[in-house]
């Protein structure tokens, strides 16, 4: 039996009076494809912010590999090995395609070199320049990036901008990738490549991957579990294709 790499317990958040999350269970296995579906507003991103760090659960909490990463900030929790894109594009605009990449490797310790060695420039250091290199064009020929690496992120069109903050996101080297709509905005052919993308990120790096998606052909091609989320409650969980033919799924989120 597979090991679960998340568990969720009881999780919630309240702004104010707002219960945005409430009494939120899952778990999610190794090398899973998970996700989390609803409609605008049921509070899947809170989710997202809750485990990352942004956002302190008032109830519950959330397990990685067993270790309570509850109220962590971003950074401990990112170093524990959970990685995000974000639903708004977050690059860095101005810096190449391969040095956002690089950006994420600097603090593997695989590359870390000790603070005489980088100022002087002795020989470990433009051995692991160049390891950190190797590395980032690795990442970028998994997300098809590989020739577009020395351009400037903001001239890259919308979707490759997509496939590049799941790269910057692989290179800290997660354990869980959360991908909070990987497919907005991208045409049936961008979305065709990038769930051949994602399935080979799950294989390549036997990566656990949570995701939240409105394209529901997108999801059922994916994912093994969803968890259907309305205003901030489970309203259906489960094998992929039963939950989503749930009849309130249908009427909260399909329009049925």
């Amino acid at each position: 039996m597979s090991k679960t790499v998340l568990k969720i317990e009881n999780l919630g958040i309240t702004f104010g009076g707002l219960k945005a999350v409430q009494h939120l269970n899952l778990e999610v296995k190794e090398k899973q494809l998970y996700g989390l579906v609803g409609p605008n507003g049921a509070g899947k991103t809170t989710v997202f912010n809750m485990l990352t760090g942004v956002y302190k659960p008032t109830e519950g909490q959330f397990f990685l590999d067993g270790e309570n990463l509850t109220g962590k900030s971003q950074e401990l929790i990112n170093h524990k090995g959970i990685a995000r894109t974000f639903q708004n594009i977050r690059l860095f605009n101005n810096m190449s395609v391969i040095n956002n990449v690089l950006v994420g490797l600097h603090n593997q310790p695989e590359f870390k070199c000790g603070f005489f060695t980088s100022v002087f420039r002795f020989p470990r250091h433009f051995k692991a320049e160049k390891a950190m290199r190797e590395r980032a064009k690795e990442i970028l020929r998994i997300v098809g990036l590989e020739e577009e690496r020395n351009n400037l992120s903001c001239n890259l069109p919308y979707g490759k901008q997509r496939k590049l903050e799941i790269a910057r996101a692989l290179a800290t080297n997660p354990k869980l990738l959360l991908l909070d709509e990987p497919a907005a905005g991208m045409n049936p052919q961008e979305t065709a490549d990038l769930m051949s993308i994602v399935r080979h990120i799950r294989d390549e790096y036997n990566m656990t991957i949570l995701l939240i998606e409105h394209d529901m052909k997108f999801v059922s091609g994916l994912c093994d579990e969803v968890t259907v989320l309305n205003f901030g409650t489970v309203l259906a969980q489960g094998e992929t294709k039963t939950a989503l033919n749930d009849p309130e799924v249908v009427k909260a989120y399909i329009g049925g």
